[in-house]
């Protein structure tokens, strides 16, 4: 097992659970538009990939509608979903044991960096980052996850892609560390399935932090 320098993480479905603040921006969104409301557990398809990604890929929009569609959704999410949001149990002392191994902890996700950071400094953690990357607010810089990553490769002056891992709970966090050139390890205590993360060619697949823990440290 290879002995891991840098930690990417995913942060929704990874360290935290946002699957009420989401699904309510979209539910919002989808109100907004006369679309009748699924059950919630039907949307929880929109956690991890880019939001514009989803409403074209789910709901048939244009590019046009999708960007409408992401401005309507963060009426709410802007000012309550940000907050409808948990911290997975044990993320913070896996996070603690990963700093005093010295690992160089870094963020990646495809949530716009500013909502990332508020997240993060909401539950103080923060701390324990290296860096905090993500899209920006209309998802058209760094759009992929893999646009994500080899911005944190590059703001870390990271050269050494066998000291990296990716961390993630979708097929989007593994298919962009592939593109990118590094390892991933799939959760599945997230929104992903082993079905997903197996196709999507993880590099290891585990069930909980515990066992994230046994790799990393």
């Amino acid at each position: 097992m290879k002995d891991y320098k840098y930690i990417f993480f995913d942060l929704d479905g990874t360290i935290t659970d946002p699957g009420i603040g989401i699904t309510n921006g979209v539910m919002y969104s989808l109100t907004y538009y006369g679309i009748p409301l699924p059950p919630r557990e039907e949307l929880y398809k929109f956690i991890g990939p880019p939001l514009m990604e989803s409403y074209q890929n789910y709901y048939g929009f244009s590019k046009e509608k999708s960007v409408e569609a992401l401005a309507v959704y963060r009426e709410y999410y802007s000012e309550k979903g940000v907050h409808e949001n948990e911290l997975y149990p044990g993320i913070e002392e896996l996070l603690i044991e990963l700093k005093k191994a010295g690992k160089r902890i870094v963020l990646a996700t495809s949530k716009p960096e500013y909502y990332a950071k508020i997240i993060l400094e909401h539950f103080q953690l923060s701390q324990y980052f290296t860096f905090i990357g993500g899209s920006d607010m209309a998802e058209t810089v760094r759009p992929g996850k893999a646009d994500v990553i080899m911005y944190d490769l590059e703001s870390c002056g990271i050269t050494d892609l066998s000291e990296v891992v990716m961390i993630g709970d979708r097929e989007h966090d593994v298919l962009g560390a592939k593109k990118a050139g590094i390892d991933s390890i799939g959760v599945l205590y997230g929104y992903g399935d082993r079905n997903e993360l197996e196709t999507a060619g993880a590099d290891y697949i585990v069930e909980g932090i515990d066992d994230l823990k046994k790799i990393l440290i």
